[in-house]
Order: C-alpha cells, then sequence, then structure tokens
C-alpha cells in the first residue's frame, strides 16, 4: 500500500517514450510554461507530483507561507498519473530538473529509485524511529506515507449489499454492470501487482479471466469509474477512497464499501483486508537545489502534511504514530496500517501482472 533497465515500461506503456506527447499541468503557488531553468531565484525548489492537484496546491501553499520559499509545480494527467512522470524523471537523469518527486503511489518511486534516480539516504532522519519498514527504501531514498485504501465504489440508489471482496465480483449476479480503470496506469496498476505477488501470477490471471468473463468494463481513470457508476452506465466498481469522497461532494449518490477479509476456504482469490497505498517522497539524485530540496521533503512527510491530508477531502490515513493515537479516539474506522505489504516485493510483478492485464483484458 516495479529492472534495473530504463525505460520504465511494460509492453502497454511503450507509447509513454515519447516525451513530447506526455501532457503536464503546472500548479501550485509560482507558474511557468516551460520547465524551470537555472536562471531561476535561488529561493525556487521545483516539485514533480502525480498528486491531484487540489491537495498539491493546498500543501505547497502551506509550505511557502511557513518558509518563504516558491516551489514551481509540475502534474500529471488523470489518465497517467505517476507514469508519464516517472518516465519523464528517467530521461532527466543526466541533466535533473526536478528536485522533489512526490507520487500519490509507490511503484513508480520504487522504480526510480531502482533505476539510480532518487538520492541514497536523503530522507533519512525526516521521520520518527519504528516507520514502518515497508514504507521507506532500505537505503531511505524515499518514505512512505499518508494512505489511500482500494475500495469497491457502489451505486447508493441500486446496490443494496454491495460485495466486500474482489471475489464476490466474480459473481454472474454483477454480470456487465462492474468496472475499473485501465490497469497501465495509476493505483489500478499497482493493485494489480499487488494481487499477482499475493496470489501469485495464475491466480491473478484467472482472475482477470473471469472479470472479463463477467464483462468488466474499462475506464480511464479512477474518478471516471465513479461518475460512470453515479450516471448509471455501471452498478459497482473499484476505485480509491479519495474518489468515493470525491463524487460525494458533487451529489453523487454513491457509498464505499471496504475489502474484508476472506475465510480460510476463500478460494485462488483470498482477500486480507482493505489494499493501502501510500504516498511517497523522494529527493531527486543531482538536484538543481539540494538544500531547498531537503527543506521540502522534510516537510512533504511531516506530521503537519499528514494532518492537512487526513482533515481534507482526501482523507488519508497518516502514518505518524502521535496522529494515529489522536484520531483512532476520534474515528473507530481509521484504517489500520499493521501487516502492511510487501511494497518493493510487489513492483517486481508489475511487468509481468501488466502482462496478463494486457492479454487477458484487452484481448479477444
Amino acid at each position: 500500500m516495479m529492472r534495473s533497465t530504463r525505460p520504465i515500461v511494460q509492453p502497454a506503456l511503450c507509447a509513454m517514450a515519447a516525451l513530447a506527447l506526455v501532457p503536464f499541468a503546472l500548479i501550485g503557488c509560482d507558474r511557468a510554461a516551460e520547465s524551470p531553468t537555472s536562471s531561476q531565484p535561488a529561493q525556487t525548489v521545483t516539485l514533480y507530483t502525480s498528486v491531484d492537484d487540489e491537495f498539491a496546491k493546498m500543501v505547497v501553499e502551506a509550505f511557502t507561507e511557513e518558509t518563504g520559499i516558491k516551489v514551481h509545480v509540475l502534474g500529471d494527467t488523470e489518465a497517467t498519473k505517476t507514469t508519464g512522470l516517472v518516465t519523464r524523471i528517467q530521461a532527466e537523469m543526466d541533466h535533473p530538473s526536478a528536485d522533489v518527486w512526490w507520487s500519490s503511489e509507490p511503484m513508480g518511486t520504487i522504480l526510480l529509485a531502482k533505476d539510480g534516480a532518487l538520492e541514497a539516504g536523503a530522507m533519512r532522519g525526516m521521520v520518527p524511529e519504528g516507520w514502518p519498514d515497508t514504507l521507506h527504501a532500505p537505503d531511505w531514498s524515499w518514505v512512505g506515507m499518508a494512505m489511500r485504501a482500494r475500495v469497491i465504489v457502489y451505486a447508493s440508489d441500486r446496490v443494496e449489499n454491495p460485495p466486500t471482496t474482489l471475489a464476490q465480483l466474480t459473481d454472474p449476479a454483477y454480470k456487465g454492470v462492474v468496472g475499473m480503470a485501465r490497469p497501465q496506469f495509476g493505483t489500478t496498476r499497482i493493485h494489480m501487482a499487488m494481487l499477482g505477488d499475493t496470489w501469485g501470477i495464475d491466480g491473478l490471471t484467472s482472475w482477470l479471466q473471469a472479470m472479463k468473463a463477467n464483462k468488466l468494463r474499462l475506464y480511464d481513470g479512477n474518478a471516471t469509474v465513479v461518475q460512470a457508476v453515479a450516471m448509471g452506465e455501471i452498478d459497482l466498481a473499484l476505485t480509491d477512497t479519495d474518489d468515493v469522497w470525491s463524487g460525494q461532494r458533487n451529489g453523487w449518490k454513491v457509498e464505499l464499501a471496504y475489502e474484508t477479509a476472506s475465510e480460510d476456504d476463500a478460494g485462488p482469490w483470498p482477500s486480507s483486508g482493505p489494499t493501502l497505498i501510500p504516498n511517497t517522497v523522494a529527493i531527486i539524485k543531482d538536484a538543481p537545489n539540494p538544500e531547498l530540496a531537503a527543506q521540502l521533503a522534510r516537510f512533504l512527510v511531516s506530521p503537519k502534511v499528514e494532518e492537512l491530508l487526513y482533515q481534507s477531502t482526501t482523507h488519508n490515513t497518516p502514518v505518524h504514530p502521535a496522529l494515529r493515537e489522536r484520531y483512532r479516539a476520534e474515528h473507530a474506522d481509521l484504517l489500520d496500517i499493521d501487516g502492511l505489504p510487501d511494497y518493493i516485493g510487489a513492483s517486481d510483478m508489475v511487468p509481468e501482472a501488466m502482462e496478463q492485464c494486457e492479454t487477458v483484458l484487452e484481448g479477444p
């Protein structure tokens, strides 16, 4: 809650190699039409992020208010979340433009660490001792924090008792009414890799085949999936917590169901509960502004930012112990972060998982 070779990806992502075709958006406190150059003022730091614009801007503004340091922010599109920026960072390794990388997921960050694009040891000491081992790189080139969950979104006016496991989504009763974002990008990509790591590649393949036989519908992004549920195109879908809450703010009749742990005899697709996906923060290797990069990175993994995100409409689950202790008293349903998966191990499953997703879901 990833191949020493570059570029990033799997067969389905070969088109991402042409950087000129990758759309990006500048957000935040300081905007520019082009990538930042050395002519910028000394007190400017450059952040690449796949976090939704609304929340990235909120955090960047808090950082600038606290430090006086301006931030150039380069974001990505909903359809290519993370993947486009990871490809860009890889392409810029010899001459980095970015100082800090803030991702809404771990897999792209793990790949960048493997490729040597992140500064080893740079995040050491920025979080308290005892930080979960699965939420930082062994060399402290990145740190994970502020977690979302993968959930089943459903139409509250059409579904009374939603399924709570992925195995239940293959039931013929849901034929033609279940959706999912295309797995080549974003958190769906991570989810599929984690399922492949948990179930084995044969288990993932058989689940994909069962979902296809049940007329699974694919969409371009998690937000689009939630909208499809709200508009009546489908009744159920896999998505992220924050996308459901965003839909509710729009007045859509959507609710979420967390996965529940399966019984021992659950068959080939057992569930151990909600799949948690952390944000990740890292400093780019040979960053143009290393001292400013350290200030921004430290701020991004601070309790202040986790609290901002938890109190915002994205409600990311905090990792800092003090925050968890306080919020657990206020919210009994605060998601448990014990027993987190091995994100680095699951990253090795990405190429094979994506190959199966393309073969099964996009094939005849």
